[in-house]
């Protein structure tokens, strides 16, 4: 009896015999990436139950057999950071699309290393009798928050069919959507102090704290994961008064740019170096927080503003100009280093014990307005006091680059002859 009762439980509970097929494949990454589309194959398997009834609700699984086979030697990727998802057609007596969705489940992908994408699931509710095929369709492989889009280019056989008998009542067919994407609220960017004049801070007397620099566009020559960049940017530089020493406050004026693709939240990280010059020599550190929220695609990025401690070193009048800039996100590093340099703000400084003069700053003085290295300088983009650091959309392109150049199919046995 018990024998009797374990075969009875194996043929109910038996899943599909899922054969796995190979289609051609292209992928498309994200627009703003302007990467060419992928052509390779995906290789899937679908298991689903070989029985049920009207009026079940089954579980199938796609399991990705080939999909994504190296990651090229662009950036390493992090644990837990690929997600898949995608549909499933069903076919014969009943149709409907299945969302079919993974787990952002994946070791960590070393340069070169095999992709590895983790299965989908998802929940078709039975509504006829009959046989139901089940086949793969189109997929998308999410990568710190954008999008490669993959679609079949031929026709592709089912994978797997389930036999369906009649019971008790039916329900209407129809599928529930997927999961809509969270959303984010833009950033909210902070005005400038208000006050001061436009040819740099107060100097000495009058017992003043507050000083308000002046807005000047810095030609910036950036150095970026996806390529060199060019732009020039608004920016100003404040202080206050603490005692001996300023705080500082560097800002980009106004939106950087509408962000071409998603970014996460606490992903970019802003620095710089302020350039002394005047009386005083040297660099000031100062440094942004992360994004504190996601930036939807289309929304304004803002570079954050950045602060650090001025400790002057010498006596007299001393400039601050913006130096280079750096920015870190998704793991990765832009530098960008003006090409001239144009003072911010001029501050009438008493020396203090430890102070900028003569210690480690690499920089030298900043000069004085419009003065700078030689070359010729840098074409303006057209930023101008709405807008800001154009080249900073390496941030978003850095994320398409990883949503789209990693997933570059490379079957295995289609090696010799794929694209590039």
């Amino acid at each position: 009896m018990l024998g009797g009762a374990g075969i009875l439980l194996g043929v109910a509970a038996a899943p599909a015999q899922a054969a796995e097929v190979s289609y051609a494949t292209d992928c498309v990454p994200p627009p703003a990436a302007g990467l060419p589309t992928v052509k390779g194959t995906t290789k899937v398997e679908v298991t689903a139950p070989a029985t049920a009834k009207v009026g079940d609700e089954v579980e199938v699984v796609w399991k990705f057999t080939q999909a994504a086979s190296k990651n090229p030697d662009l950036i390493d990727l992090p644990a837990n950071s690929v997600q898949p998802s995608g549909t499933l057609k069903a076919a014969g007596a009943q149709a409907a699309s299945i969302a079919m969705q993974g787990p952002r489940e994946n070791p960590a992908i070393p340069k070169g290393g095999a992709m590895v994408l983790s299965d989908m699931k998802g929940k078709l509710k039975l509504t006829t009798a009959g046989d139901v095929t089940l086949t793969p369709d189109a997929y998308a492989i999410n990568v710190f928050s954008t999008d490669t889009k993959c679609t079949p280019t031929e026709t592709v056989k089912p994978a797997a069919t389930i036999k369906v008998t009649a019971g008790e009542g039916t329900t209407p067919p129809g599928t529930p959507d997927p999961t809509p994407p969270p959303t984010s609220s833009e950033p909210d960017p902070t005005e400038s102090e208000t006050g001061g004049s436009d040819t740099g801070g107060t100097t000495g007397g009058g017992g003043e704290t507050d000083f308000t620099g002046k807005e000047v566009k810095i030609p910036y020559a950036c150095k970026t994961p996806i390529g060199d960049k060019n732009a020039t940017s608004p920016v100003q530089i404040n202080a206050k008064k603490d005692g001996g020493s300023y705080d500082l406050t560097v800002k980009f004026k106004g939106s950087v740019m509408d962000s071409p693709a998603d970014i996460p939240a606490d992903s970019v990280k802003p620095s710089m170096e302020v350039v002394l010059g005047g009386a005083d020599k040297g660099t000031v550190h100062v440094e942004g927080p992360t994004n504190p929220e996601a930036i939807k695609s289309g929304d304004p990025m803002v570079i954050s503003d950045m602060t650090g401690t001025y400790k002057p070193g010498a006596d007299g009048e001393s400039t601050l100009s913006p130096g280079v800039l750096t920015v870190k996100a998704l793991g990765t590093t832009t530098t960008c280093t003006p090409e001239k340099s144009e003072v911010s703000l001029t501050l009438d400084t008493s020396a203090q014990p430890g102070g900028a003069a003569g210690g480690s700053g690499s920089a030298g003085g900043a000069g004085t307005s419009g003065s700078g290295d030689s070359g010729g300088g840098l074409a303006d983009t057209g930023a101008d006091d709405s807008g800001g650091l154009r080249a900073l959309g390496f941030v978003a392109g850095t994320a398409i680059l990883l949503g789209g150049a990693v997933f570059t199919f490379m079957p295995r046995r289609q090696a010799s002859r794929r694209a590039s």
